[in-house]
């Protein structure tokens, strides 16, 4: 039994799946011909939701024609995860009662690279029934520069020679626009979906950055220029669901249904990946409604189309208070006290206590309420549903990655909230959980459990840097000074703001140095100021 359009004939081998209700080379076909939706980032986040959105639409026949996927980083995921299986994907939904839904996913009707298939890309963009070309390409691929604010070389590059020959995917996406403005003429969206801030206008913002310098250097003209800044649409988007890598667990359960080649493997890239996805049962999107030739209807499935400042509004209450400052939270402290899954992490009191006062007490205050979510309703389900979900196998470690790229938004907000409150009530030096998160964090880094055993940092591209700053510090380390961590808790691109000018500096400081007093010592000040008592 595999995973492609001839085994999909045998339809009681496949008995315990949702299937496709339509004809797949029909609907790959008539996409082809005529597509509406084209999305960059072929990843697991792609495959959970974005596709099967599209697959929604084709049962209800609310569409005939289905999702283009192209992949512009780890150009072999299209060869081994969709080429292979006919471009047929396995979505398991988990959920917390152990049930698994399991369904076979046919929407996207083409898997392209945008290295190798750079032509048909321009021949989608350039098709006047085109409305939306979405992204889940993760944050870092929208900055133009470096940590110390040089040029990439491929932007460098880009800015040099203009649209022709392009090498970076930015500038990529800009000769691509220039190219539909040039044979159909018609506007386009550019959806960003990836789970940061701003996400659609840290594309344009870039975009433009580059569009201008070619405007000065005379390689795009007035009308160009005009297209680019007037004719593109950038909706802003929040999107959230938890989407793990592929587990060997739900690997082994779909062999043990027959199906052959289901083991996760990883690219050369790092990437890891398999014919199927796992993902968890909530899921959210809200996205500006700004589509200059309308998109598509997506809100028959509970997408939420609404103003800008509501989905920026929901973003942040996703973002600063509900979601990702706990996300941060469980993992530094799950890396330091050896756990492999954030689900077990939620049979630790101490750790429950710490998120939940740190969001409710804490965060909650300062929260952005967009009036289409309720922040309380959206908070209780993450700690009582989906952090708890034992059958989701996401790791401390996965989303320990990057976190010097994230603290800005996802404490810095709330502590410039508490800094700028005029009542009493909120002021920073009464703060006692969130310090204690970011102290946490510095913990982390410096590569040493609380058992005193070295552990793999996960990938960060500060990492060389804050530990640079941190040489020397170990556990045991009695003095700690403040001239030592100075440059990393002063740092605004860091947390978004100075935590010695906004208060909280002091306090991070005197957490940082009983967690590192010696082996036991997390254990020991997480008991201290999180336990019942």
């Amino acid at each position: 039994m595999k995973l492609n359009l001839e085994s999909l004939e045998n339809k009681l081998a496949w008995e315990s799946y949702r299937m496709p209700q339509y004809d797949i080379p029909a609907m790959a076909a008539r996409t082809k011909a005529a597509p509406t939706w084209l999305h960059f980032g072929a990843g697991s986040m792609f495959r959970a939701f974005p596709a099967v959105l599209a697959q929604r639409m084709l049962t209800a026949g609310l569409t005939d024609t289905g999702i283009i996927c192209c992949e512009a980083y780890d150009e072999e995921l299209i060869d081994a995860c969709y080429r292979a299986h006919d471009n047929l994907s396995l979505a398991v939904t988990l959920y917390a009662d152990g049930r698994l839904k399991k369904e076979v996913v046919g929407s996207i009707a083409e898997a392209l690279t945008l290295g190798t298939d750079y032509d048909r890309v321009a021949e989608i963009f350039a098709a006047p029934s085109l409305q939306m070309v979405s992204f889940t390409i993760t944050e870092k691929a929208y900055p133009l520069r470096d940590n110390d604010k040089n040029l990439y070389p491929d932007v460098a590059h880009d800015m040099e020679n203009g649209p022709k020959g392009t090498q970076s995917l930015i500038g990529r996406v800009i000769s691509l626009c220039l190219h539909r403005m040039h044979t159909c003429g018609k506007p386009i969206a550019l959806v960003s979906m990836d789970n940061c801030q701003n996400n659609s206008m840290r594309l344009r913002w870039s975009m433009m950055e580059i569009a201008y310098a070619w405007k000065a250097a005379g390689l795009i003209d007035d009308a160009e220029l005009s297209y680019l800044s007037e004719q593109v649409a950038f909706p802003i988007t929040m999107i959230d669901k938890i989407t793990p890598h592929p587990d060997p667990k739900i690997a082994e359960h779909l062999a043990a249904d027959g199906l052959e080649g289901m083991t996760p493997c990883v690219t050369a890239k790092g990437t890891i990946y398999a014919p199927f996805v796992n993902t968890e049962q909530p899921q959210y999107l809200l996205i500006e409604d700004n589509f200059p030739v309308g998109h598509p209807p997506l809100e028959q499935l509970g997408v939420i189309f609404t103003r800008s400042d509501i989905v920026l509004k929901t973003a942040m209450m996703k973002a600063c208070t509900c979601l990702n400052p706990n996300d941060t939270t469980l993992a530094v402290y799950g890396c330091l006290l050896g756990y492999t899954k954030i689900s077990d992490e939620m049979q630790d009191k101490d750790l429950v206590n710490l998120i939940t006062r740190m969001s409710e007490i804490e965060a909650m205050p300062m929260v952005s309420d967009p009036g289409v979510l309720d922040p309380h309703e959206y908070l209780h389900e993450a700690l009582a549903v989906r952090y708890p979900n034992p059958f989701m196998p996401d790791t401390p470690q996965r989303i320990a990655t990057d976190t010097s790229q994230k603290l800005a938004t996802r404490f810095g907000v709330t502590l410039q909230g508490y800094y700028d409150s005029p009542l009493p009530k909120y002021r920073v030096c009464k703060l006692k959980y969130l310090p204690l998160a970011l102290a946490g964090w510095l913990r982390y880094l410096i590569g040493v459990d609380d058992k005193g055993e070295a552990f793999e940092l996960s990938p960060d591209p500060n990492l060389k840097m804050l530990q640079k700053h941190l040489e020397g510090i170990k556990l045991g380390t009695e003095k700690v000074t403040e001239a030592q961590l100075y440059p990393i808790l002063s740092s605004k691109p860091i947390f978004g703001v100075n935590l010695y000018e906004v208060g909280v500096a002091e306090k991070v400081t005197e957490y940082f140095r009983e967690l590192i007093a010696g082996p036991g010592a997390v254990r020991q000040t997480l008991h201290k100021y999180c336990g019942d008592n």
